[in-house]
């Protein structure tokens, strides 16, 4: 992967992060955490991994969000200079919840 493209996903985190949190009106996203952005070398596609305080309702929220992506695409147009802007997509991030699993795998195997 290329040092452009790791600046700009680092940056596509950070600012989508900023977009969600004070100009999308939608109340169903509040409380989003954007973690991680995967950019294709070509720059047509994005794909943001998001996570949340209430996991009842990723599903809903990952409709919201991707329902809000053009919007999105549209403010990072504004802020980011790249000749050609990513489309969209929002992933929840489940890496996290993995991570606890084998956390807790790890500890039940060590306590026997």
């Amino acid at each position: 992967m290329s040092v452009k493209i790791e600046r700009l996903q680092n940056e596509f985190v950070e600012k989508i992060s900023k977009i969600i949190r004070e100009e999308v009106k939608d109340k169903t996203i509040d409380f989003v955490t954007i973690t991680y952005a995967k950019i294709s070398n070509d720059l047509s596609y994005a794909k943001i991994y998001f996570t949340c305080l209430d996991l009842d309702k990723k599903s809903e929220i990952e409709k919201a969000l991707n329902k809000a992506s053009k919007f999105i695409e549209n403010k990072l147009c504004n802020i980011i200079d790249i000749r050609k802007m990513p489309e969209l997509s929002f992933v929840y991030d489940d890496s996290i919840e993995y991570g606890n699993k084998i956390e807790d795998i790890i500890e039940k195997i060590n306590n026997e």
